[in-house]
């Protein structure tokens, strides 16, 4: 069976490319664009293998996401990677004490995308 991975990010564009590497290698998609239709989805689909999700976003960032997943005891069950053209380390510090897995910086190749994946569904 597919393992179900969830990408929050409010760039259709980057969703697409998410979509593509992934799904090209056995994954299945859903999608959201923010960080409120992204607690949805992680509420709505027990079965999630992962997350994959952007930090700057309208309604609610991907910081904030990971607070109230974590807050609401989703974590550490559920991986979630940041996927961000943000770079600081203190947000990256923030995010991993939220229980963040991990940290890719966008562009990413999408072989870096889908090993990460793997090595988290694994």
């Amino acid at each position: 069976m597919d393992k179900k991975i969830l990408i929050i990010d409010d760039s259709a564009t980057v969703r697409q490319q998410v979509r593509a590497a992934l799904a090209n290698n056995g994954f299945q998609i859903y999608e959201a664009a923010d960080g409120i239709e992204g607690l949805e989805a992680i509420s709505a689909n027990e079965d999630l293998a992962a997350v994959f999700c952007d930090v700057n976003m309208p309604r609610m960032g991907g910081i904030q996401m990971l607070e109230i997943a974590k807050a609401r005891g989703k974590l550490p069950a559920l991986p979630i990677v940041m996927l961000t053209t943000e770079g600081q380390p203190a947000l990256v510090q923030q995010a991993k004490a939220f229980g963040a897995k991990g940290w890719i910086v966008k562009p990413f190749k999408p072989e870096q995308l889908v090993a990460t994946a793997r090595k988290l569904t694994a």
